[in-house]
């Protein structure tokens, strides 16, 4: 349950990075973060993981000059996207490697219990 629900976690923060990096010369885009959250299962005494609510990042967005842009104003600047590219491919690579640490955790339980189904059988 724990793995699964990570999986799901990673995945949607990678969902997030991409769109992210995907809109870094749009014009006024803000970054969207979001944080997890610990969720507890009702029978179980272990909690899973989701995808907390969706922030836009309030840092200032960056003024570019473009005097012929559409959306500049009379002194030729407008707001471009606040997104770092160098930040978004750092999270989208602890994004993968949070989701490959969770797969593996996810192979090796069931593993785990297929060995014990197989030692019941005998």
């Amino acid at each position: 349950m724990m793995a699964a629900s990570g999986m799901k976690a990673q995945a949607s923060r990678l969902r997030l990075v991409s769109e992210n990096m995907a809109n870094t010369d749009t014009p006024g885009f803000r970054r969207k973060t979001a944080s997890f959250e610990q969720e507890l299962a009702k029978l179980e005494t272990m909690g899973a993981v989701k995808q907390g609510r969706v922030r836009l990042d309030q840092s200032e967005l960056t003024r570019k000059y473009d005097p012929s842009h559409p959306m500049a104003d009379d002194t030729g600047y407008y707001d471009g996207s606040n997104v770092n590219i160098i930040v978004e491919i750092a999270d989208a690579r602890e994004a993968q490697r949070s989701y490959d640490a969770n797969l593996k955790m996810f192979e090796q339980t069931r593993k785990m219990s297929s060995s014990v189904l197989d030692l019941l059988r005998r």
